[in-house]
């Protein structure tokens, strides 16, 4: 079977996981939350993964980098609206510490990632420079 190249990253991997987590957490939340926080909490967790597949399609790591940025910007805005969530009650310190964990995980990989990218740019660069 035929696979994307963001198939095979596991960050990519990871963050769908995390997506699907996220569903299955706000499932629990009340139902005015439907079009607020619970909308905004799948659309961010969403956003993580769907910035991976398009960064992985790039051909210039400039616009490599800009989506792996954008799934950082994405997990971080996910894991404020997480917070939120436990001061209005909806969710666990239990929730917390689970989703806190799983955040770091992304985000380390996303920061490698995105050092990668960098250096294979720059060793682009010292190759053409020869």
């Amino acid at each position: 079977m035929y696979m994307f190249n963001f198939e095979k990253l596991e960050v990519w991997k990871k963050s769908r996981e995390y997506t699907k987590k996220v569903y299955t957490l706000t499932k629990r939340f009340p139902d005015e939350e439907k079009f607020g926080l619970t909308n905004q909490l799948r659309r961010s967790a969403i956003s993580v993964c769907s910035n991976i597949a398009e960064g992985s399609s790039r051909i210039s790591k400039k616009d490599q980098k800009h989506f792996y940025n954008m799934a950082y910007s994405s997990i971080m805005e996910n894991i404020n609206q997480i917070l939120i969530s436990e001061d209005l009650e909806y969710i666990t310190t239990n929730d917390i510490q689970l989703f806190r964990k799983e955040v770091n995980i992304i985000s380390y990989m996303l920061n490698n990632l995105r050092l990668s990218v960098d250096r294979k740019s720059t060793s682009t660069k010292d190759n053409m420079d020869n």
